[in-house]
C-alpha cells in the first residue's frame, strides 16, 4: 500500500530499507515454501549466548529486576563499560559519560540525531554497513560517500578524507574491523587520519568498534581515540555485547564520548526508548565482568572458517576475495561473473542479480555488495557451522561452473 503524498516524513521517504533484511525475509519466504536454504547473509555469530550470561538475565527476572532503570543504564552496568575501555582500549573514561542504548545501532542514531541539522554532511568510507548512510538520512543529514576499493584494502586513506571535507562536514564514520570487508585499520592508518582530523575541528568521529575482539592473525586492534588522545574530545567510541558475545538479541550497545555529546544523547533517548531492557542490561554486566574465554574460543572458530570459506570461494570461477582481517565477513569480487547467463535463463548483470540468483538456483542466501556502496560484489557471512558453510561454497562452485556466456 502506497502511503499518501503528506503521509510520511521526507527524510523516511527517501531513504532505503535494509538490503541485508530484504534477503532475509526471501530467505524466510523460500523457506515457508519448502526450500532448503544455506543463508550466509546475516550478520550475527551463531553461537549460543554464554550459559553464565543467560543465567545472569533468568537471575535478574527471578530478582524482581523488571522495572525501568535510568535513562543512561545501571549505574554497575556503566562502571562496567568503563572499565572494559580503560581495560581493553587504553582509554580512561568516567562511568558518567557512558551511556547504554538498546543495541549498537540506537548508539549511532542518538549521536547523529543528537547533532546534525539539515545539510549536515557526514564522511561515509565505502563499502559501509547498509544502515550508516541511511540513519544520516533519515536524521535529515548528508551522506559523503568515500569509495573504498581493494587497492587500498577497502580503506580511507587520509587524501581521500582531506578531500571529502568540507565545511559542512560534521562527522566521519569508522568501522573497523569493518563490514562488509573484514578490513582492520592499523595504529599508523589511524594515526595518518587522525593528523587530517587535527585540522578539522569541527568534525566529529563515530567509531564503530562493534567487531573489536573479532580480529585474526594477531593483528593488535585499535581505536582512533586511544590512537590519538588530541581527537578524545571529538570522538564517540561505540561498542556493544553483540558480536563478542553472540547477544545480537538482547540488544544492548553502549558508547563514550565527550559529556555534552553523552548528555545530548541521553536527552533524546529519554524521550524516545528511555533505558535499554532492564534484564539485558543484568546480562550484559555478567558479560562484561565474568569469564572472557568464550571470546577467544569464537575467534578461534572463525579464523578457520574464514581460512576454509576464502579457499573455497577462490576455487570458484568467476570469484576472488582477499583475506580478510576480522569480523566474520568476505566481500568475494563477482565482476567475472556479469554478462553470463543461468541455467534458469538469467543474465547477470549486475551483483545484485548475482545474489539473486544464487538465491533462487542455488539455494545460497548472500547479500550484494552494492548494497554497501560498492560492486560489483557479494558479501558472504561465515557466522555458521563448517559443514554447512562448505556445503554453501560447494553449491556456489557448482552454480559458477554452469553458467554460459
Amino acid at each position: 500500500m502506497t502511503a499518501p503524498a503528506h503521509g510520511l516524513n521526507r527524510f523516511l521517504a527517501e531513504a532505503k530499507p535494509s538490503a541485508t533484511y530484504k534477503v532475509m525475509d526471501r530467505v524466510a519466504a523460500r523457506r515457508a515454501a519448502g526450500a532448503k536454504i544455506i543463508s550466509l547473509s546475516a550478520g550475527e555469530p551463531d553461537f549460543d549466548t554464554p550459559v553464565h550470561v543467560c543465567e545472569a538475565g533468568i537471575a535478574a527476572i527471578r530478582a524482581g529486576h523488571t522495572r525501568y532503570t535510568q535513562v543512561a543504564g545501571l549505574r554497575a552496568l556503566r562502571e562496567a563499560i568503563a572499565a572494559k575501555f580503560q581495560r581493553e582500549n587504553g582509554l580512561d573514561v568516567d562511568w558518567r559519560d557512558t551511556l547504554v542504548c538498546s543495541g549498537g545501532k540506537q548508539v549511532i542514531f542518538n549521536a547523529l540525531a543528537a547533532t546534525l541539522n539539515e545539510g549536515d554532511e557526514v564522511v561515509v568510507p565505502a563499502p559501509y554497513w547498509v544502515s550508516y548512510p541511511e540513519i544520516v538520512q533519515l536524521c535529515s543529514g548528508k551522506a559523503i560517500t568515500v569509495a573504498c576499493g581493494a587497492q587500498s584494502g577497502f580503506k580511507l586513506t587520509p587524501d581521500a578524507l582531506a578531500a571529502a571535507i568540507t565545511p559542512r562536514t560534521r562527522w566521519l564514520i569508522l568501522n573497523s574491523p569493518s563490514n562488509p570487508t573484514g578490513a582492520v585499520y592499523s595504529r599508523s592508518e589511524l594515526q595518518a587520519l587522525a593528523e587530517v582530523l587535527l585540522a578539522h575541528p569541527q568534525v566529529l568521529v563515530l567509531s564503530d568498534d562493534i567487531y573489536e575482539h573479532l580480529i585474526f592473525d594477531g593483528i593488535e586492534f585499535f581505536t582512533i581515540a586511544r590512537v590519538e588522545p588530541r581527537l578524545r574530545d571529538c570522538v564517540l567510541t561505540m561498542n556493544g555485547v553483540s558480536k563478542a558475545y553472540a547477544m545480537t538479541g538482547w540488544r544492548i550497545g553502549f558508547g563514550t564520548g565527550p559529556g555534552w555529546l553523552i548528555e545530548a544523547m541521553e536527552k533524546l533517548q529519554g524521550q524516545q526508548t528511555s533505558g535499554a531492557c532492564t534484564i539485558s542490561q543484568h546480562a550484559a554486566l555478567a558479560a562484561l565482568t565474568g569469564p572472557q574465554d568464550f571470546i577467544a574460543q569464537s575467534r578461534a572458530a572463525f579464523q578457520r572458517r574464514r581460512d576454509m570459506v576464502v579457499q573455497l570461494l577462490n576455487q570458484a570461477s568467476g570469484l576472488h576475495c582477499e583475506v580478510p582481517q576480522g569480523a566474520f565477513y568476505t566481500f568475494a569480487s563477482c565482476e567475472a561473473l556479469l554478462g553470463k547467463t543461468t541455467p534458469a535463463g538469467t543474465r547477470l548483470n549486475s551483483d545484485e542479480d548475482v545474489v539473486n540468483a544464487l538465491l533462487d538456483e542455488a539455494n545460497v542466501a548472500t547479500v550484494h555488495g552494492s548494497a554497501f556502496g560498492l560492486g560489483p560484489y557479494i558479501r558472504i557471512a561465515y557466522a555458521l557451522d563448517d559443514a554447512s558453510l562448505r556445503q554453501a561454497c560447494e553449491a556456489m562452485q557448482s552454480f559458477n561452473q554452469a553458467l554460459v556466456d
